[in-house]
Order: C-alpha cells, then sequence, then structure tokens
C-alpha cells in the first residue's frame, strides 16, 4: 500500500516497515498444553529459583498488567503498550516511525535527554526549538514548534509534561490544536513521567479525536518502582500494534510484572496517590524556604517532584551539598541552565537539609 492508502496515523509508519510482522516468540501464541516444549527452555529449575517461578520466558505482555495499567491511565489495553520503562516507548517510536538518516525530530530544550540521544543513536536528525523563559519559568512557544516541525518534515514531537527540568505543566488545549495542525504530518508524544505529582489531566483524553497523540506514563516516579522499570507507551491502537511489532520479544521480565501488580491493587495505587499529593505540599514548603535565601538566584515554579534552580555560584553550592552528604543534579551542561541544579523532593527532613546546607553557605559568602 502507499502512505495515502493506509490510515492515520500508520500513514507515517515507516515504508519499509508497513508489512513488518515482527518476531514471534514462543510466548506469543495463546495455546494449551501440560507439557511445554517450544521454547528451549531448560526442563529443570535454577538451583537459586525454588519454585521454579524463573524457569520459563514471561508472557511478552501479560493481560493481567496490562489491564491494570489501562484502567490507571484511562485508556483500553489495546492502547497501551507495556515495556521498559518510558526509555524503550521514545526507542520504539523512533525504530517505527523514523527512518535512519532521512528524517526528523522535535524537541524543546532544555528538557529530557533520551529524546536526543535516542534520536542520534538512531541517525535521525534532531530540531530543537527552546522554551522561553519569562517571569513565570519556562514555556513552550507552540507556534515555533509548529513551525520548526513543519519545516523539517518532522515525524516525532516530543513534549515533556510536567517538563524535566523545567518543571512545567504543558496546556492541553495547546497540546491538542499542535496535534490538530500536524494531524497529517508528525505524531505528537506527550511524556507524563511527572503528572502525578501535578494532579492534572491527562493527554490520554485526547487520543480518541486525535489518534496522532501518543502519551508516555511510567510507574518509576510517583509509584516508587523506578528499579522494576514498567513503563506505558499510550497511542491509537494501530500505532500500539506497529509499536509491539517493533519491540523485543521479552520486554518484562516476571518478577518486574509481579510488583507492578502489587503496586496497583487498590490499596496500594491510593497510598501512591496521596502521597504524590503530599509530595506537592512539600514542594511548595521547600519552595518558599529556598525562595530569596543568599546565593540563589532563582527557584522555578514546579508541578513535579523536583525543583530548578539557579545560584550565582552552582559549583560552591554543588559542592557545599555533596559535603553535607545531599546528592543532586548538575544541570549546568543542559542548554540555558549554565549556572543550575535540580534538586529532588526528598523526606521534609532531607528538604531541610538542603535548605540549612545553602542557608550556611549564603552566609559564609556574605560575611567573606
Amino acid at each position: 500500500m502507499s502512505a495515502a492508502e493506509y490510515p492515520a496515523p500508520l500513514a507515517l509508519l515507516r515504508e519499509d516497515l508497513r508489512g513488518f510482522a515482527g518476531y514471534k516468540s514462543a510466548r506469543s501464541e495463546s495455546l494449551n498444553g501440560s507439557v511445554w516444549l517450544n521454547a528451549n527452555e531448560s526442563a529443570w529449575n535454577n538451583a537459586a529459583d525454588g519454585e521454579g517461578a524463573l524457569r520459563r520466558y514471561p508472557d511478552p505482555q501479560p493481560a493481567r498488567v496490562r489491564a491494570a495499567l489501562a484502567g490507571l491511565y484511562g485508556c483500553t489495553p489495546e492502547q497501551l503498550l507495556a515495556g521498559r520503562g518510558s526509555d524503550e516507548g521514545i526507542d520504539l517510536l523512533l525504530r517505527a516511525f523514523c527512518r535512519p538518516g532521512g528524517d526528523a525530530v522535535v524537541i524543546t530544550p532544555p528538557t529530557f535527554g533520551m529524546y536526543a540521544v535516542c534520536a542520534r543513536l538512531h541517525g535521525t536528525r534532531v530540531v530543537e526549538v527552546p522554551l522561553v523563559e519569562g517571569e513565570g519559568g519556562f514555556a513552550c512557544d507552540f507556534e515555533a514548534v509548529a513551525q520548526a516541525a513543519e519545516a523539517a518534515s518532522a515525524k516525532l514531537v516530543f513534549l515533556c509534561s510536567p517538563g524535566n527540568p523545567s518543571g512545567t505543566l504543558l496546556p492541553l488545549d495547546a497540546i491538542a490544536a499542535l496535534a490538530q495542525r500536524l494531524r497529517a504530518s508528525a505524531l505528537v508524544v506527550v511524556d507524563e513521567a511527572y503528572l502525578e505529582y501535578a494532579q492534572a489531566s491527562s493527554a490520554v483524553s485526547l487520543i480518541e479525536r486525535l489518534p496522532n497523540v501518543v502519551v508516555l506514563r511510567t510507574l518509576s516516579k510517583a509509584h516508587a518502582l523506578a528499579a522494576a522499570r514498567i513503563g506505558s507507551t499510550i497511542a491509537d491502537a494501530e500505532v500500539i500494534a506497529a509499536l509491539q511489532r517493533c519491540q523485543a520479544p521479552y520486554p518484562l521480565p516476571a518478577p518486574c510484572v509481579a510488583m507492578a501488580l502489587r503496586a496497583l491493587d487498590d490499596s496500594a495505587a491510593a497510598l501512591s496517590r496521596a502521597r504524590a499529593g503530599a509530595c506537592a505540599l512539600e514542594r511548595e514548603r521547600l519552595y518558599a524556604r529556598l525562595v530569596g535565601l543568599p546565593g540563589v538566584r532563582r527557584v522555578y515554579p514546579s508541578q513535579a517532584n523536583f525543583l530548578l534552580l539557579r545560584f550565582d555560584d552552582a559549583q560552591a553550592a554543588f559542592d557545599a551539598l555533596i559535603d553535607a552528604g545531599v546528592v543532586v543534579r548538575d544541570m549546568r551542561a543542559a542548554p540555558q541552565l549554565g549556572d543550575a541544579l535540580r534538586i529532588s523532593l526528598g523526606t521534609a527532613e532531607q528538604n531541610d537539609r538542603v535548605v540549612e546546607t545553602l542557608a550556611r553557605l549564603g552566609a559564609r559568602e556574605r560575611a567573606a
């Protein structure tokens, strides 16, 4: 078929992958049997695996975890692909929709570094439309993003909401208008890794009427399962089917799936929501204490679980925090952030240590 014969957004899929079936693993087919001899697995358990829970290859997309994640994010299971964090979703989108050496993506720096890393590893051109800094923090220039995507014939536009490291929540109506404008030419990918902390509506609500919207979610942040590496790509069901054909055969380790299911039961999920709300309150408390400290040039408002700060002397602040046993993220190599550090929210006691350390540093610098 020609691109014109494919329904949007599948018309954007790489031409050489339109008939691609992918790899069919031994667990891809639903078969009944009591003796399983189709996957070249060991007939015996490992000595470290007494119950033999890990002898068999896992289901590529376990129905229970897929349904639980779909229920959490407000989509159907067919609209969701579970994988190894949001990073795998980024990589799959590039593989499926961008020709190496022949297509482009748009990003809005300063932003999550993996968009550009995955694109460059894939041989895809990266077009940057910087966020605009103003009195309220960083903002996305949606008109400039649209123009850049059109000029570059970009296949993917990556938006981070709330932004990392900006902390900025992007308005859904602006995302929808951008997706509508680029409906025939690009997928608009909205990374919502930190959305639980903003307690805001998701771009998942746009997919039904704007099938070129793709949303990335993760259990790594508010659900506190960073080591389990469970992320979700949510999109039109046809897009999800295409991405699954590009995915590695067994992306979800069985112990991680079991942990995710326990974390998504009603009581655990309710606790995660409550803690995200408490984190938002602690974020405002920390923001208020940091604003006006000597040596702190600016604290940006945030809708995520971190704050971005500019310093008169970022190296001195970084060193003082390290000396106090506090490790923060040095952002000085990022575009527009040559004097900035990003501080993740900890417990109230840990956050107090940050404030006290920076206050002591400021007092010493004033006295010098």
